[in-house]
């Protein structure tokens, strides 16, 4: 695309990319991915074998038993009702019946204008206190050029997720905006919108990790958003993709939410302990159909490119649409940059057209 589509890097209102390595610096700081990002599951150790109780100890146990279990129906039904948007504790079956919070119970947020460029795309900046991170959240949306609240037109939607320590506007730095602008121009893409989600610090991967629900996090922002903008509220419609850290994240939340995500895009990331949850949702998968696309760096040392194949190839086994490549580039923005157009491409031409107000 044009040099001169791009979103300049010199704006002034962009905040800090934290901890990655600009495109032309020799020198890249690597994202630092500590051992907790990978899930573990060890095996369980064996258990001695136990003298057998006498038989009023056995029916007393069993008494016992009985109770608890009943105590714990009525608690798990209490606790149903308060549960907090995302949790992957639930079977696939049960997230199939899942249902959306109700909007009175949902966190509000209001978008306030940053800047619009000569292509007549926005950006806008939403801050809001979040129930799932028990503070602040925030979130960047790109509105495309002719983008008007009211006018009866309703878009897909691409929701973007940073890597280790970043900031949600390392999107826009790499030249988001100006993709977007250039590639809906030329009718390549359809008109979509853009969220660029904040996330915390460190290696979240974002999961839901202690009382810091990141994954609940990404659905609530996914269903503000419909409430807000005139989104197409369809799975069909609905993207997400993330580098690295984010690359990761939005594997897992498309896997552990299968109903939620219809096209799904890993950059430079990684997928450890996903085979499970992949084998879990085949059914899903090939009921629904799912795009997915996967490309690692050939000179990554961080997140090993080997991966992405593979992994593209058990998708397919599960009934998804996935492909894979290998770039040439190394663990850094730079990489990312030189292929966004085509992952924009493979998002745009994966979702749904935008649609009139009140169609299916």
């Amino acid at each position: 695309m044009p040099p001169s589509a791009r979103t300049p890097r010199t704006a002034e209102w962009l905040d800090s990319l934290g901890e990655w390595s600009w495109p032309g610096q020799r020198v890249a700081t690597a994202e630092v991915l500590p051992p907790s990002w990978v899930p573990v599951h060890p095996p369980a150790p064996a258990v001695p074998s136990a003298a057998p109780l006498p038989a009023p100890w056995l029916r007393a146990r069993r008494i016992a038993i009985a109770v608890l279990l009943s105590a714990l129906v009525l608690v798990g039904g209490a606790l149903a009702l308060r549960r907090p948007l995302g949790l992957s504790t639930d079977s696939v079956g049960a997230r199939a019946t899942r249902s959306s919070a109700p909007a009175a119970l949902l966190p509000s947020a209001k978008l306030i204008p940053v800047s619009k460029d000569h292509s007549g795309s926005s950006i806008a900046k939403a801050t809001y206190s979040s129930v799932a991170l028990h503070h602040h959240g925030s979130f960047y949306v790109y509105l495309p050029p002719g983008y008007r609240a009211g006018s009866g037109t309703r878009y897909p939607v691409i929701y973007l997720l940073h890597g280790n320590s970043q900031s949600a506007t390392a999107f826009l730095q790499i030249g988001l905006q100006g993709e977007l602008d250039y590639l809906i121009a030329k009718h390549t893409i359809r008109p979509m919108i853009a969220v660029m989600i904040q996330g915390g610090p460190g290696s979240n991967n974002w999961r839901n990790i202690n009382d810091l629900h990141y994954e609940s996090y990404v659905l609530e922002v996914q269903e503000m958003i419909d409430r807000m903008l005139p989104t197409v509220p369809a799975r069909s419609a609905r993207a997400i993709a993330g580098l690295s850290m984010g690359g990761y994240g939005a594997m897992e939340l498309t896997l552990n939410n299968p109903y939620r995500f219809g096209v799904v895009e890993s950059w430079l990331g990684f997928f450890d302990g996903l085979e499970d949850q992949l084998h879990l949702d085949g059914r899903t998968i090939s009921k629904l159909g799912l795009h997915a696309f996967l490309y690692g760096g050939a000179s990554d040392k961080i997140a090993d490119p080997s991966e992405d194949r593979p992994f593209a190839a058990k998708l397919r086994a599960e009934g998804a649409t996935a492909t894979a490549a290998i770039y040439p580039g190394e663990h850094n923005l730079e990489t990312v940059e030189a292929h966004l157009s085509s992952m924009l491409k493979f998002a745009g031409r994966s979702l749904s057209a935008p649609q009139a107000n009140g169609s299916s």
